[in-house]
């Protein structure tokens, strides 16, 4: 879980813990931002409508990320954030945050150095969506995410696939074509990448 000691304790003091249920907004698209969110327990997916009606899913934070970060500078949310399960969320308000950068180096430096590894993060996503075949993109997801040789996931495969880019049927059929070809192994809440087969 990341850590966000960077927070100074004049914003800690400040903030309130909020549950949803899952499927209960947090926020909707233009709203008027009053917070920064972390996750502490649970999953938040954020997504915008296209114009077809469909869901688009931009991410779905687990506990230690944090939300709303772009929307600190703005006058309205960017996109929906619905809880994916039932969640706890710890917000910080936003006028006491931007205040705090103003005084706090250490403060302003630490959420740099959270938006840097979200910008990895996301550079690593659009990566993602460009690779064309199904198969592809969900091989290079289990490389990049895999730690000694497993990966774990964080959500349900419907998040997953919305993360991918694809529908849910795609992901279920990838990877059972992945798991009959011996590549995978899957098993509760985890993917194991088998030994003799690059991903």
């Amino acid at each position: 879980m990341p850590k966000h000691d960077w927070l100074p304790a004049s914003v800690r003091a400040r903030a309130a813990d909020r549950k949803l249920k899952t499927g209960e907004a947090l926020f909707r698209q233009g709203d008027r931002p009053v917070s920064f969110f972390e996750v502490i327990a649970g999953r938040v997916r954020l997504s915008r409508v296209d114009r077809a009606g469909r869901e688009v899913v931009l991410h779905v934070a687990g506990p230690g990320e944090t939300l709303a970060e772009a929307s600190l500078y703005s006058d309205a949310y960017h996109c929906d954030a619905i809880a994916s399960t039932a969640a706890t969320l710890r917000a910080y308000p936003k006028a006491a945050l931007l205040a705090a950068f103003g005084k706090d180096r250490k403060a302003a430096q630490g959420f740099t150095a959270t938006l840097a590894r979200q910008v990895m993060g996301l550079r690593t996503r659009i990566e993602q969506r460009n690779i064309r075949s199904a198969r592809d993109r969900v091989r290079h997801y289990l490389a990049v995410n895999a730690e000694a040789g497993v990966v774990t996931v964080r959500g349900t495969l419907k998040d997953l696939a919305g993360e991918l880019g694809l529908t849910h049927e795609a992901l279920y059929r990838t990877m059972a074509a992945l798991a009959r070809k011996g590549e995978i192994k899957r098993g509760r809440g985890r993917i194991v990448l088998m030994r003799g087969h690059k991903v």
